[in-house]
């Protein structure tokens, strides 16, 4: 009982009372129905524009129909593979595997667990998590409608018209998904991530025969009922979860309002959307362009927005504060920094569920140069070229570059987010450590990923999937998939429930230099607080300049009596032979490695094995050098 009082007094200081003084009335309001009455089911046919009259609207989107794009034609048979898998029922899934046939889905059955949602439920009686259902990521995904984007594309490079298709599975959709009823309404980012990507289809379809009178009003009406949910329901984001939910949502309002002005509220969502979404760029993303999620993945979803709004709002001759494009181009440093120019990936660092909500290259999933040259190219910058990346072709961005930018070789710091990054020709090594003032994900202080010629040598496990067993969620978000220390069994902070930690480190000291013949970090963290006040982890890490030899020194100050300091090590297998470590310990006696499997999940929803290999030692330094052969 007493241990239970101090995670909520925890939870408390953590998170501050406005958060849970609101969870607290959300809960009320939920179970008590008052909450239900907010979101009406089966409202009836409302109809506040015609076709033509939105056809002839003055509010411009990237194009008024396919017919404007500059993009050139390059059919692909890629392209041609993900239609027809399309029109056999499969889908890429996370942008990592493609699902099993089914010619008809029915939009509520999860494909991995085979559970059935009711869809005649409210929203506010569907669970976001049980065993029974699985993983609700796997119904939202078909759902978002980002898969349209490749028959979009197939169209424009194959100079063919699919927008029967497209229209009658979102239809279906709408047939399929009562008003505010069902695991599509549960999460206001789903339905802002549906709308943006129907309101896409709308203006490239626009001339097509295939968009009628009689399914823009089906949708109309659907998406009044949308934005109504996410501007009733916007609290939740703007408070309860205050991630990349919340700027998907406030721009969405924004972009309602801008498209669909005759709608009921529309000029209230609009003026609202915009003033909100500024605040939650200017909160969310901190003054050295690092984001508040710790996430590069939930990362990328941020930039991927911002190009929509500063594309979508300078093509209507209306700005954003000041704010949001600083900190649009201080994310851009900062993720451009972490790239590897070989390939355009970056660690596979934070919570990473897969999210590409507008995949518009065919370059692969982890490749950050596409949404990155988007951005740059809305920002009037040229950063990222190459010759795959259609993102900014599709936005038909005035390529009007006043400067070009280009990550520099050497020492790179971002304190506010706790990132700190080597970059050479050969190796990138990336380090975090920092102290959270906002929710932390995943238990990973002075994690460090080891890149060379373009590999992954020493990564991150990745998440593979968030509901799934506890003993693999605790792995994939705990210290033990990382490249960091451990105390025994023990996690650097105390899991709770799915996204909770208890025990943040609130308390983190780094610093980054360069010297004449490498690169020298030292970091301090104060984590374990869960077995003992003031258990500090010191990591030293020096890099040779130019040489691929790392030598890193852990020392755990106030270390337990009886519980060993683990060094921990992953390795994917294809890489295990090119690596060399060697340790010892504070009395210079040589450790020897333990190897074990681990696991790493490049992309969500699989799973490969690795080999982890851990030094351990009752004592409370671990010196280890790491050289690549």
């Amino acid at each position: 009982m007493i241990q239970k009082a101090k995670r909520i007094l925890d939870l408390v200081r953590n998170m501050g009372p406005r958060y849970v003084a609101f969870r607290a009335q959300h809960e009320v309001m939920r179970r008590s129905g008052l909450l239900k009455r907010n979101f009406p089911q089966a409202p009836p046919f409302q109809q506040f524009i015609t076709l033509d009259q939105w056809k002839g609207k003055s509010t411009k989107f990237f194009f008024s129909s396919r017919d404007e794009l500059k993009l050139k034609k390059a059919p692909s048979e890629q392209l041609s593979n993900r239609l027809s898998d399309l029109m056999a029922g499969r889908m890429l899934m996370f942008s990592s595997f493609v699902s099993e046939p089914n010619a008809n889905p029915d939009w509520v059955t999860n494909p991995d667990s085979g559970y059935r949602y009711d869809a005649r439920k409210h929203w506010t009686e569907i669970p976001d998590y049980s065993a029974e259902a699985g993983d609700i990521k796997y119904v939202w995904e078909r759902s978002r409608f980002s898969w349209i984007y490749d028959v979009i594309r197939y169209d424009h490079h194959f100079g063919d018209d699919h927008g029967n298709y497209v229209f009658s599975e979102i239809g279906s959709w709408i047939d399929s998904n009562p008003i505010n009823c069902g695991p599509n309404y549960r999460c206001s980012q789903e339905m802002s991530i549906r709308l943006l990507n129907w309101l896409f289809a709308l203006h490239f379809y626009s001339n097509s025969p295939a968009l009628t009178e009689g399914i823009f009003n089906k949708m109309q009406h659907v998406i009044y009922w949308h934005l109504h949910h996410i501007y009733d329901n916007i609290d939740f984001s703007r408070i309860a979860v205050r991630n990349n939910h919340a700027i998907t949502e406030t721009l969405m309002l924004y972009l309602g309002g801008l498209f669909f002005p005759a709608m009921p509220g529309a000029a209230n969502w609009k003026q609202k959307g915009k003033q909100w979404f500024e605040e939650e760029v200017a909160y969310q993303i901190y003054e050295d362009g690092t984001f508040l999620q710790y996430s590069m993945n939930y990362h990328r979803i941020v930039v991927q927005l911002l190009t929509w709004a500063i594309t979508l709002s300078k093509n209507n001759g209306e700005r954003f504060c000041e704010t949001v494009y600083d900190r649009a181009r201080k994310s851009l440093t900062f993720l451009g920094t972490c790239t590897n120019d070989s390939n355009g990936w970056l660690p596979n660092y934070g919570a990473n569920d897969g999210a590409l909500f507008f995949p518009l290259s065919s370059t692969h999933y982890r490749d950050y140069r596409p949404q990155l040259n988007a951005l740059a190219a809305a920002l009037g910058i040229s950063a990222f070229e190459n010759p795959a990346n259609e993102d900014a072709a599709w936005y038909n961005i005035n390529k009007d570059t006043k400067q070009s930018w280009t990550p520099a070789t050497g020492p790179h710091s971002f304190p506010l987010g706790g990132y700190y990054i080597i970059r050479e020709t050969e190796t990138l090594t990336f380090i975090k450590c920092g102290a959270y003032k906002d929710r932390p994900s995943q238990a990973d202080a002075l994690h460090v990923d080891i890149w060379h010629r373009g590999e992954n040598i020493l990564p991150d496990a990745g998440s593979y999937k968030y509901n799934t067993d506890t003993e693999t969620i605790r792995y994939f978000s705990g210290t033990r998939s990382h490249n960091t220390v451990m105390l025994g069994d023990n996690d650097q902070m105390l899991k709770g429930g799915r996204f909770i930690w208890y025990h943040w480190i609130q308390q983190a000291d780094a610093k980054l230099t360069e010297t004449a013949d490498g690169y020298e970090f030292t970091g301090s963290i104060q984590a374990f607080g869960h077995l003992a006040p003031g258990i500090t982890h010191t990591r030293k890490i020096v890099k040779q300049k130019g040489r691929a030899v790392w030598t890193i020194i852990d020392t755990i100050k106030n270390q337990p009596a009886g519980i060993p300091l683990i060094q921990l090590w992953h390795l994917a297998p294809e890489h295990a032979g090119k690596v060399q470590l060697t340790a010892k310990d504070a009395a210079e006696t040589t450790l020897l490695p333990s190897s074990a499997t681990g696991y790493t999940s490049s992309l969500y929803g699989q799973k490969e094995e690795s080999t982890e290999l851990s030094f351990h030692t009752n004592s409370a330094t671990v010196h280890t050098v790491i050289s690549l052969g």
